[in-house]
């Protein structure tokens, strides 16, 4: 395994660094509120990282993602790049690839998606959709949005802004509040009749092992951006006479977020490899989804913990970081589910091997 990003990768992560610590302010961020930045998303647009994605591979988004999880960027990048972009381009038919690719590298299409599949949509004898998801992130921002019916195939379904005219197209977005500002909304499905996309269920688990690496990428970096900010005022602030840094226990809760953070990250980079070589990677993904819901929450409570009394001012922006891994950690599943399908996934494993 070789991790060191290609030359492409590097100039995209540098470009994204760049602009997300420019533009994710923590005034800008506070001015957004729950919603997205827009200024911002359109900024990722035009420097072309979302359409860099599909030449820079899942390791590249990866890389991207862990930029935008230090600032906490409140825009539909990880979204978009899965449920649309990788999504069409690895299951895509070539005429759905040259119709729906193009908005989505420019930004005028955003994705996201209603996972991971817990039944609640189905499919009539009429081949219309029904069914409810309770939230979905970016869905408030959404042009289109990828759910999964009972049978796990993945249908691409217009989704509309939220009132009347959404449910008389069969599609009803309502808004709703998530620990983490990221537009989400509720997703009603009415009759709706949406658009077939790869093979059905192996599809389905391709698109579902991207999405777990790529948010465990993002995590890393919330997690990373959470630290860095506990470290700085660990060093800056002092309690009798000395730095808060040179406090014994201070020094082992940081140590522990640190190796925590490195683990999130390393296998967020091996699953995103394996995928990019074209390799066996469900139980890697698998692997880092426990980390960055396990490990994260205890890096983000760490960050907090080590702010002291300023760590429970919810205007704080260490406080943003807590949000964003709590959110993290449970979704597409939290640590024991995903360890028991990495679990059941090993069992099959060896019994195949068995035979």
């Amino acid at each position: 395994m070789d991790f060191t990003p290609s030359e492409e990768q590097s100039a995209a992560r540098g470009l994204a660094a760049r602009i997300f610590g420019d533009l994710s302010t923590h005034e800008r961020l506070t001015a957004a509120g729950t919603g997205t930045d827009a200024e911002l998303w359109k900024e990722l647009c035009a420097a072309g990282l979302p359409a860099a994605v599909e030449d820079i591979g899942l390791l590249g988004l990866v890389l991207l993602l862990e930029e935008q999880g230090r600032t906490t960027a409140q825009v539909p990048f990880a979204a978009t790049c899965v449920y649309g972009l990788l999504a069409v381009a690895g299951h895509g038919t070539p005429e759905q690839c040259e119709r729906l690719l193009p908005g989505l590298r420019d930004g005028t299409a955003v994705a996201t998606g209603a996972f991971p599949a817990r039944g609640r949509v189905h499919i009539a004898e009429d081949g219309a959709l029904y069914g409810a998801v309770p939230w979905v992130p970016w869905l408030r921002d959404a042009t289109h949005v990828l759910v999964a019916d009972t049978d796990l195939a993945l249908w691409i379904v217009e989704a509309s802004e939220p009132g009347a005219e959404a449910r008389a197209a069969g599609v009803t977005v309502e808004p709703v509040e998530t620990t983490a500002p990221w537009s989400a909304g509720r997703l009603v499905l009415d009759g709706v009749r949406g658009e077939r996309l790869g093979n059905g269920p192996e599809a389905y688990a391709a698109v579902l092992a991207t999405a777990r690496t790529a948010f465990a990428g993002l995590q890393a970096g919330v997690c990373a951006g959470s630290l860095a900010r506990a470290v700085h005022h660990t060093v800056t602030r002092e309690q009798f006479g000395r730095p808060l840094s040179t406090n014994q226990g201070v020094l082992l809760r940081a140590a522990d977020a640190h190796m925590d953070t490195e683990a999130i990250r390393v296998t967020a980079y091996e699953a995103a490899w394996r995928h990019d070589e074209r390799r066996a990677c469900a139980a890697q993904a698998l692997t880092a989804a426990w980390w960055a819901s396990e490990a994260g929450k205890r890096v983000v409570h760490a960050g907090q913990h080590l702010h002291g009394g300023t760590g429970a001012d919810l205007d704080h922006p260490v406080h943003r970081h807590f949000l964003w891994g709590r959110q993290l950690d449970a979704y597409l599943g939290c640590g024991s589910e995903v360890l028991e399908e990495l679990g059941l996934l090993l069992a099959d494993s060896a019994r195949g091997d068995a035979s």
